[in-house]
């Protein structure tokens, strides 16, 4: 009888136990993650490497729930903006933080493109264009995970999703697959891979919101933001790019030196007026024909000492802050308590002949690596 209570109590001391954090870390329950959404299991899966950095991501729209990185006081920060809940990501407030968009990240004007004269039309979810690829883009599908440890043994999570042919008014089957990998030197890279048996465009990013204080209640105006960028965008009054390529020299645009936020998003501009903060896509500066990642961005946190670099192989970053005050309730966190720094193709690429291509076709394979990385300093 004894050796039967002294099991039982065993086993409930595994159960109970088996869902606490092993490094310490203040991480999200599993089983707050743990339920299934239209006949498909969500749950939660933690990656970590030997330095303590450690990154929680659930296979419901490949989100970065969240990402403990370490800060010059020896602790660690939660980098980025997530939720302790799978419920929370139910609550349609609570849009693209931390998940892939896709097909099309950004936008498409007027929900139309062109592939072969062939005209194709996506729903209109921002204004009169179409945002981040539809109404039910890849931020609300459950994605097939497979976590492994790659060849360096680091600690990886395969996602892996179907879209079918005519999804939001895409053509083509598209299987994609997004790998997030914990590296040894303290790098989230994320990996894309797409194939389509039919001509298709894409367009994939993750929409992850940082805020190097380690605390959403503090302003991202501290951060001192570097984008490796001569030119940008320039955009209507509906974020729809004109076509252009223009230089930031001389506009608030030029964060081609490291400068605080803060400094720059509350002044009045010759063109822009930035009260209302950065949503612009900057031309990464690449040698010529290289394909290879080279850096886009840095951000760094005086406070914490956190410095995010943020390297690349696709041709163009969004920046974005919202608007610059600090909002606490739910709804509004994102706005001036995180930044985004999506990497990705321009802003409706498939209607401008002089942008890079974003059109898929049988027999290619689209490729893009995307690694945030953290240091001290």
């Amino acid at each position: 009888m004894k050796k039967m209570i002294l099991a039982c109590l065993i086993a409930l001391a595994v159960v109970s136990c088996s869902d606490k954090p092993k490094s310490g870390l203040p991480l999200y329950s599993a089983s707050d993650y743990d339920t299934i959404v239209k006949g498909k299991q969500i749950s939660l899966y933690t990656l970590a490497n030997a330095n303590g950095m450690t990154a929680q991501i659930t296979n419901y729209g490949c989100n970065i729930v969240d990402l403990w990185v370490p800060a010059k006081d020896g602790t660690f920060k939660d980098v980025v903006l997530g939720y302790p809940s799978i419920k929370d990501f139910f609550n349609p407030q609570n849009t693209f933080g931390g998940y892939v968009v896709g097909r099309y990240a950004n936008r498409i004007a007027k929900g139309k493109f062109t592939i072969d004269g062939k005209e194709y039309n996506i729903p209109i979810n921002n204004g009169e264009n179409a945002l981040h690829g539809g109404l039910e883009n890849f931020s609300q599908k459950v994605w097939d995970a497979r976590q492994f440890k790659n060849e360096a043994g680091e600690d990886a999570l395969e996602l892996t999703y179907v879209s079918v042919d005519g999804e939001e008014g895409f053509p083509g089957t598209l299987t994609v697959k997004v790998t997030y990998t914990v590296t040894n030197d303290n790098k989230l890279r994320i990996a894309y891979n797409a194939t389509t048996d039919a001509p298709t465009v894409i367009n994939l990013t993750n929409h992850a919101y940082f805020n190097l204080h380690g605390d959403r209640k503090q302003s991202v105006n501290s951060h001192l933001i570097k984008i490796n960028a001569d030119n940008y965008t320039p955009t209507d009054a509906g974020l729809i790019p004109t076509g252009e390529i223009v230089s930031v020299a001389g506009t608030a645009l030029d964060l081609r030196t490291a400068t605080p936020i803060g400094d720059v998003v509350f002044k009045e501009d010759s063109i822009f007026n930035y009260r209302d903060g950065y949503d612009h896509n900057y031309i990464i500066n690449r040698p010529e024909a290289n394909a290879e990642e080279v850096v886009a961005a840095e951000a760094y946190e005086p406070s914490t000492g956190i410095l995010m670099t943020v390297q690349t192989t696709t041709p163009g970053i969004q920046f974005f802050t919202g608007k610059s005050r600090v909002e606490q309730d739910t709804a509004s966190q994102y706005y001036g308590s995180a930044i985004a720094l999506e990497a990705q193709n321009y802003p409706d690429a498939p209607n401008h002949d002089n942008f890079p291509s974003a059109v898929l076709r049988p027999g290619e394979t689209y490729t893009q690596i995307t690694t945030y990385g953290f240091s001290v300093k």
